[in-house]
C-alpha cells in the first residue's frame, strides 16, 4: 500500500520517470517506462536491478550496444493483420529498420557468454518464445524477413528498381519519356522567352500531373495548347502545348502502371509478412523492453548508481546515499552533495530526527523515501559499497501542506487524517516518513498527540523516520525501546548547517543563536530565555556544548591518529633495522669463526712441519735455529696481533630510579591520584574510599585510583614533607563529572565575566586540565582583551593564549594552554 495517492509526485519520482522517457529511443520503450510500478516481490526487484546492471556493462563494452532511435511500427503491424491491406513504402521502411536492429541484437547477444548476462538472456527467451508451428527458429525467421524486406525496400525507403522486371521496365520507359518531353518543352520555352511571352525567370513546372510552360496571360493564344492552371493573380497561366499532349498522356499511363506495380509488390510483401505477425509483435515488444532497460542503465550511469545488496526483510543500512535529483542539479552547478549514512534495524527501527530549520531534515526524509521507492521499482540507486536494502510492503508519507478548501481541511486536520491512515494500516513491513511531526496546532497539545501517535506506531513494529522540534519526542525516543534519536549536524561557531546525519543523540534547534546572528535585539532574546522552561534551556545548552566538544575531540583524535601512524612507521623502521643488524652480526661472527678455524689449522700444520724438519735434521743446532726463525716469521706474518685492552670506561654514578611502592595505601602514606596526577597524604580509610589531603583541600577518592609514592617525591612536589592541614572538603569526583572545558561568556558584563573566569580556572587547575576554551564573542574586542589580560597577570600556570581556528569561532574564542 502506498499513501498518499500522489506519493510519486511528493517524492519526485515523476521527474525521474520523465528522465527515463527522454532516454528512450522508441515509443514502445516509453510505454514500458510508463508501466513501471512499485513491487514488494524480491524476485522481481532482483531481476529488474540485475537487468539494468548487465545493460550498464554492455553499454560500456567496446563496440557499444545496438539500438537507438527507432520509428513506431504499432500501426503497420495492425495493418498487416487485415487481409487485402498493404503497407506503404514508408511503413515497410520503418519495419525494415526495426527488423534490422532486432537482427543486430540477436547477433550481439550470440557473442555474449550466457553466464555474463543471464537476466537479459532471459528477457530474450521470454519475449521471443520458440515457434512450435514452424520448424525454423525465430532468429532465423527474423533474419529471413529482414532480408526479404531489404530486397524490396532500399535504404531511402523506396521500392527498389530490381524488385521486379516489370517495375524496372516501367521505370526505364518513364525516364525516357520524361527526358524526351523535357527536351521538347525546353525548346518551346526558349522560343517563348525570346518572344517575351513568359514571365522573367520562368521554368518548366508540373500542374495536375502534367508538365507545362508558364505563359503571360495576354500571350496564351500565341501557343496552341491547353491551360492546366493559372496563378492566384491571374497574370500567369500554365499551358500544356499541343505538341506535348501525347507525351504527357504516355507519362501518365506509365505512372499509373508504376503505381499498380508498386501496389502489387507491397501487397505481396505484406502477404509474406502476415503469417509471421505474432513473431513481429514479439520482436517489436523485445525492442521496447530492451530500450526501457537501456534508458534505466543510462540514467544509472548519470547518477553513479550501483546495485545494492538486497535482503528479503524490512531494514535500511545505507552508506553514502545521495538524492538523485539533488545530485544532478548540484552537478550542473558545479557543486557536490553531502552523502547520508542511514540505518534502520529491528532494534532501532524508528529514527526521530531533530535540528535547526534548513538543516536538511526534509531532504533526508525525501532521500529515504525516493531511494527506497526507486529500488522497489527496479531502478538502481546512488549509494556506496556495502549498502543493504530491505523490502517494505507499505510506504506512508506525510510531508507538506495538504489543506483542502473543498474538504474543509486545515493543515493540522490533514496531518491527523494522514496519521489515521498510518495507525490503521501500519505493520512490521511498513516504512513511514513524517515531516514536522505534531506542528500546526498549540505546541503543548500537538506534542502530546504526536507522542501518543509515535507510541502506537512503535507498538505496530513499523519502521520510520520522523522530523520534529519537540523536546518531548526527543525524550520519548531516548527512553523507548526501538526508537533512536538523530540530529542533523550544525556548525555552532558559524551557525551553518552541515547536512550530515548523526544518529544516537538529539539535535538543538539553535533558535537563539540564529536569532542573534540575524540581529534580533538582545533584550528580546534574553526575555525569551527567561520565559523558557529551565529543563529546555539546559537541554539546548548541553546540545551546543556537546557539538563543540565533539568537534574538538574529533580534531584531537585525527591528530593522535596521525601521530600513531608516524609512530607505527618508526617502529617498523626500527624493527627492519634491528633485523638487519642481527643478521649482519650473525654473518660477521660466522666469518670470524671460520677465519679463526682456518688460522688454527694453518698454525697446526706449520708446527707439525717444523717438528718434522727438526727431526729430519737430527736436531742440529744451526738447522734448528733457522727452522725456529722461519716459524717465528710465519707467526708474525700470518697470525693477527692481539689489540691492547682498551681502558674500561669509568661508570657514571647513576641514581637508581625509585620503583612505585607496592601494597594498599594506609593512613599517613604519600599517594598519587591516578586520574589527575596530584600528590597528597592519606588521612583515613572508609571502606573502598580514602580521604586524601591535597594541599589545603581534602577529597574522597577510590582506593583503586591511588598509587603509593615516597616521601621524597611528595617533598619535591610540594616543598614540604607533609601537606598543610585541610581547610575545606571538595568532592573531586563530582567536580570532574560536572566540569566542562568550554566556558561561554557571551552576553556577560566585565566584572561578572572575570568572576566566572576565576571559578572556571580554579576548577580546571584542580582537575589538571591542560587546555581550556573560553567563548567571549568578537564585538569590539573589549571583553576579549579584558579576559586575556586578567589571565596573564593572575595565573602563572597559563603558558600561552591563542585564537580558536577560524572554522570554530576565530577571534571570538580564546584557547588557554596550561
Amino acid at each position: 500500500m502506498l499513501f498518499p495517492e500522489n506519493l510519486e509526485e511528493k517524492l519526485g519520482f515523476d521527474r525521474i520517470r520523465q528522465m527515463l522517457r527522454d532516454y528512450c529511443g522508441t515509443p514502445l520503450g516509453r510505454t514500458f517506462v510508463d508501466k513501471i510500478r512499485f513491487t514488494d516481490r524480491p524476485d522481481l526487484i532482483e531481476r529488474f536491478v540485475g537487468q539494468v546492471a548487465e545493460m550498464q556493462t554492455l553499454l560500456q563494452a567496446e563496440g557499444g550496444f545496438p539500438g537507438g532511435e527507432l520509428p513506431d511500427i504499432a500501426e503497420p503491424l495492425a495493418k498487416i493483420r487485415i487481409e487485402g491491406v498493404f503497407l506503404t513504402e514508408a511503413e515497410a521502411f520503418d519495419l525494415k529498420l526495426n527488423l534490422r536492429t532486432l537482427q543486430h541484437l540477436y547477433q550481439f547477444f550470440e557473442q555474449q557468454p550466457a553466464e555474463t548476462v543471464p537476466y537479459l538472456q532471459e528477457v530474450i527467451r521470454q519475449s521471443l518464445r520458440e515457434n512450435t508451428e514452424s520448424p525454423i527458429p525465430p532468429r532465423k525467421q527474423i533474419r529471413s524477413l529482414a532480408e526479404g524486406l531489404d530486397k524490396i525496400i532500399d535504404d531511402r525507403g523506396q521500392v527498389r528498381d530490381t524488385a521486379s522486371a516489370e517495375l524496372q521496365h516501367i521505370r526505364r520507359q518513364l525516364i525516357a519519356e520524361q527526358a524526351r518531353l523535357r527536351r521538347t518543352l525546353d525548346s518551346m520555352l526558349r522560343t517563348a522567352q525570346q518572344q517575351g511571352w513568359v514571365p522573367e525567370g520562368a521554368t518548366l513546372t508540373v500542374r495536375n500531373g502534367r508538365m507545362v510552360i508558364p505563359i503571360v496571360a495576354e500571350h496564351k493564344r500565341k501557343i496552341r495548347g491547353f491551360v492546366q492552371d493559372e496563378s492566384d493573380s491571374g497574370k500567369t497561366v500554365f499551358l500544356e502545348p499541343a505538341d506535348a499532349l501525347e507525351a504527357n498522356n504516355t507519362i501518365r499511363e506509365l505512372e499509373s502502371a508504376h503505381r499498380r506495380e508498386i501496389v502489387r509488390l507491397l501487397t505481396s510483401l505484406t502477404d509474406t509478412l502476415r503469417p509471421h505477425l505474432g513473431l513481429l509483435r514479439q520482436g517489436y515488444q523485445l525492442l521496447g523492453i530492451l530500450d526501457s532497460i537501456r534508458a534505466k542503465a543510462r540514467y544509472a550511469a548519470d547518477i553513479d548508481a550501483r546495485p545494492p545488496r538486497l535482503e528479503h526483510r524490512p531494514l535500511l543500512r545505507w552508506q553514502q546515499a545521495r538524492h538523485p535529483l539533488l545530485l544532478l542539479s548540484h552537478r550542473r552547478q558545479g557543486r557536490g552533495v553531502v552523502p547520508l549514512n542511514v540505518s534502520l534495524e529491528p532494534e532501532a527501527r524508528i529514527l526521530v530526527v531533530s535540528g535547526p530549520n534548513a538543516g536538511g531534515k526534509s531532504v533526508l526524509l525525501k532521500t529515504i523515501g525516493l531511494l527506497q521507492y526507486c529500488l522497489q521499482c527496479g531502478l538502481p540507486i546512488p549509494v556506496g559499497e556495502g549498502s543493504t536494502f530491505g523490502i517494505f510492503r507499505n510506504i506512508f508519507l506525510d510531508m507538506g501542506d495538504e489543506q483542502s478548501i473543498e474538504n474543509d481541511l486545515s493543515t493540522y486536520s490533514s496531518h491527523l487524517t494522514s496519521m489515521k491512515q498510518f495507525l490503521l494500516h501500519a505493520d512490521r513491513k511498513t516504512l513511514f516518513l513524517i515531516d514536522e511531526f505534531g506542528t500546526g496546532t498549540e505546541p503543548s497539545l500537538g506534542g502530546a498527540i504526536a507522542e501518543s501517535i509515535l507510541e502506537e506506531l512503535a507498538r505496530s513494529g513499523a519502521f520510520g523516520v520522523v522530523n520534529t522540534h519537540y523536546s518531548n519526542l526527543k525524550t520519548f525516543a531516548d527512553r523507548t525501546e526501538g526508537l533512536l534519536n538523530g540530529a542533523m549536524r550544525f556548525d555552532a561557531a558559524h551557525l551553518q548547517p552541515l547536512y550530515e546525519l548523526e544518529a544516537g543523540k538529539p539535535g538543538s534547534s539553535f533558535a537563539f543563536e540564529i536569532g542573534h546572528k540575524i540581529g534580533l535585539p538582545g533584550q528580546v532574546l534574553e526575555a525569551a530565555r527567561r520565559r523558557l522552561d529551565r529543563h529546555q534551556v539546559n537541554f539546548e545548552k548541553l546540545s551546543r556544548e556537546l557539538e563543540i566538544e565533539k568537534k574538538v575531540f574529533q580534531e584531537k583524535n585525527s591528530e593522535n591518529l596521525r601521530k600513531q601512524q608516524q609512530l607505527d612507521q618508526s617502529i617498523e623502521q626500527y624493527r627492519s633495522l634491528k633485523d638487519y643488524l642481527d643478521a649482519e652480526k650473525k654473518r660477521l661472527l660466522t666469518d670470524a669463526r671460520q677465519q679463526a678455524r682456518d688460522l688454527v689449522q694453518a698454525a697446526n700444520a706449520r708446527i707439525e712441519q717444523t717438528i718434522r724438519e727438526i727431526r729430519e735434521q737430527g736436531a742440529e743446532k744451526l738447522a734448528t735455529k733457522e727452522i725456529r726463525q722461519q716459524l717465528s716469521d710465519f707467526v708474525t706474518r700470518e697470525l693477527p696481533r692481539p689489540e691492547p685492552p682498551a681502558a674500561a670506561p669509568v661508570p657514571l654514578k647513576k641514581e637508581t630510579p625509585e620503583l612505585p611502592l607496592q601494597g594498599p595505601p594506609e593512613p599517613g602514606d604519600a599517594v598519587r591520584v591516578l586520574s589527575s596526577g596530584a600528590l597528597g597524604e592519606v588521612l583515613e580509610l572508609r571502606g573502598k574510599d580514602a580521604i586524601v589531603a591535597i594541599g589545603d583541600l581534602r577529597t574522597t577518592v577510590k582506593i583503586s585510583r591511588l598509587q603509593k609514592v615516597s616521601r621524597r617525591e611528595l617533598r619535591e612536589a610540594t616543598g614540604t614533607d607533609r601537606p598543610r592541614p585541610s581547610m575545606l572538603g571538595v568532592d573531586l569526583n563530582e567536580k570532574a563529572l560536572n566540569f566542562s572545558f568550554n566556558l561561554d561568556l557571551r552576553g556577560s558584563r566585565g566584572d561578572e565575566a572575570l568572576l566566572r573566569v576565576d571559578q572556571f580556572m580554579n576548577d580546571a587547575l584542580l582537575l589538571g586540565y591542560p587546555e581550556l576554551r573560553i567563548v567571549h564573542g568578537k564585538g569590539d574586542g573589549i571583553l576579549r582583551q579584558l579576559i586575556r589580560s586578567h589571565l596573564q597577570k593572575r595565573y602563572p600556570q597559563v603558558s600561552r593564549l591563542e585564537d580558536e581556528h577560524a572554522d570554530r569561532g576565530g577571534a571570538g574564542v580564546t584557547i588557554v594552554h596550561l
